[in-house]
């Protein structure tokens, strides 16, 4: 259907709209952390477009931790409710052009469903080529069966890491700004210290942007180069909550990094664990 790359276009999007098994998944987020949001006058999505509930629906109610993934039981049940099937070609998109749609992405990798895809560059991008937009989002007409498998290697605990640090096969990338990596600049959440995990290399997801979409497939290669992880290194990826962290870990897939995993709890963990080890 499309190439190995788990990024489309706009393009592409307009092309593909009538394909019956295409579902179309709006992620975008209320709250916006590390970059300035682009804030619309009015609600509008792309027609057709179901809401994918980062905040309030695909996760973890029990988890004092912000955005915690779903368990395979309630993703199961919300994606269902989306009408989502096992055959769904999944593509998101969200309303800031690239922020929470790879999110959303990775937790249907992680639980099973191979056939999803972000949309480069989401609604700026479709809007900016013209395209018309919805006032409401679609629902679905009928439950899907889609079902969550939990793909644990895609997912990286706090001590799954900290049994890790160090290790000369295993790469930790951290997609916070420069200034919060050093500790410069307050967290935005009370109570964090400053710093990063011992031996993580930072990539600040803003790096990775051109306006509101990925920078090219070379310039990301460069930007990865550049921290000196090696293609074959396992690569875990760590941010504030777990948000934009899979922002440059699409990115490696885009590169054609192959073994990435998400430290869900990231920095709000992280940073929260006196006992744990900080640089």
């Amino acid at each position: 259907m499309h190439s190995d790359s788990p990024l489309v276009s706009v393009e592409w999007l307009v092309q593909n709209l009538d394909n019956p098994k295409l579902l179309l998944l709006d992620a975008s987020m209320n709250q916006v952390v590390g970059t300035a949001p682009l804030v619309y006058e009015q609600f509008c999505c792309i027609p057709g477009a179901r809401q994918c509930d980062l905040e309030n629906r695909f996760i973890d109610k029990d988890s004092p931790l912000p955005h915690t993934l779903p368990s395979e039981t309630v993703f199961t049940q919300q994606a269902q409710r989306l009408g989502i099937n096992a055959d769904s070609i999944i593509v998101i998109y969200d309303n800031q052009g690239i922020y929470a749609a790879p999110r959303a992405w990775w937790m249907f990798r992680i639980m099973g469903h191979e056939q999803v895809y972000v949309v480069d560059g989401g609604l700026p991008e479709w809007q900016r080529q013209g395209h018309a937009t919805e006032s409401e989002f679609a629902q679905a007409s009928r439950p899907g069966d889609i079902q969550g498998v939990f793909q644990a290697q895609r997912v990286c605990s706090c001590a799954q890491l900290l049994s890790s640090l160090g290790a000369p096969s295993t790469g930790i990338v951290d997609a916070r700004s420069e200034a919060r990596f050093y500790g410069q600049a307050p967290e935005p959440r009370p109570g964090l210290r400053g710093g990063h995990i011992p031996g993580s290399v930072n990539l600040p997801f803003v790096e990775l942007m051109q306006g509101f979409k990925f920078a090219s497939r070379s310039i990301l290669a460069e930007r990865f180069a550049a921290t000196g992880i090696k293609s074959e290194d396992r690569l875990i990826f760590s941010c504030g909550s777990g948000i934009t962290a899979c922002i440059v870990l699409l990115a490696a897939a885009v590169v054609g990094y192959q073994s990435l995993a998400l430290y869900d709890a990231s920095w709000s963990e992280w940073g929260a664990g006196h006992q744990l080890p900080i640089d």
